[in-house]
């Protein structure tokens, strides 16, 4: 099991040497913007080294907007990401669920997805696995509750689209992390990657603070348990002061 945490853009390898870290997971681009992303400088230090990465798509995508301004660039996004992804040697394009408008009908933000995925499909493929990701509100969001996340991956489940679990998102969306790892492969099939992070806020908040493990509301014994269940690898998202402790915790734990 490969533990790690998500760095900064410029200089993941630096960055996974303070922390002790496997895996590491950057942007490749502006996390609020639209804009392709440039060559990465570490690219070939990446695909050659050690080191699992993993890429988070930025958080404007949304593949299942009704809105033709926001879904088509959201596509178009998902298909450059993905490139760039694979040229640093990358194991997933992580991409959050997405939501449609509170007047929107949800069926029709799965549709959408399943067109994306139908269309690369007849192109190829994306260059690296995409992994959906739960999020942590929203009413119409197509992967907070684990009853739509089971609506969306019987639309896009066979085109091999993977998961990423987030501990904090699944808390705030008052989804139980105790038997979380059973229910979500129950769904899914399968866990690609963890996001393993506290929450500063109560269950079922819907709020998406993270936080380091132990200075949050989640139990860090049950952070560890998400961990040894899923066998996936793990980032930690949390604070960057504290990610070298927060990773060292979880190896102790686990094992």
């Amino acid at each position: 099991m490969r533990i790690g945490a998500h760095v900064r853009d410029d200089d993941p390898v630096t960055a996974a040497t303070e922390r002790n870290a496997e895996v590491v997971q950057f942007f490749l681009s502006d996390p609020q913007g639209w804009k392709a992303p440039k060559p990465h400088p570490q690219a070939e230090l990446l695909r050659d080294g050690d080191l699992s990465v993993f890429v988070h798509a930025p958080y404007v995508i949304n593949v299942a907007s009704l809105n033709n301004r926001i879904r088509i660039p959201s596509r178009k996004a998902v298909l450059q990401q993905s490139a760039a992804a694979a040229e640093v040697g990358a194991e997933g394009l992580i991409v959050h669920g997405g939501h449609v408008t509170k007047d929107d009908d949800p069926a029709e933000g799965v549709a959408n997805w399943r067109k994306m995925f139908e269309r690369q499909a007849a192109d190829g493929g994306f260059a690296v696995p995409i992994l959906i990701e739960n999020t942590a509100g929203g009413a119409n969001a197509m992967a907070r509750r684990f009853d739509a996340l089971a609506r969306l991956w019987d639309a896009v489940g066979e085109f091999g689209a993977g998961f990423c679990l987030d501990t904090c998102h699944a808390h705030a969306a008052g989804e139980d992390l105790l038997d979380v790892v059973d229910r979500v492969k129950a769904i899914t099939g399968r866990i690609d990657l963890v996001h393993l992070n506290d929450s500063r806020d109560e269950f079922g908040s819907s709020r998406d603070r993270h936080a380091n493990i132990g200075a949050g509301r989640i139990e860090p014994e049950l952070l560890a348990a998400v961990v040894r269940a899923a066998g996936a690898p793990v980032v930690v998202e949390t604070p960057g002061e504290g990610q070298a402790a927060d990773i060292a915790y979880l190896r102790g734990a686990v094992g």
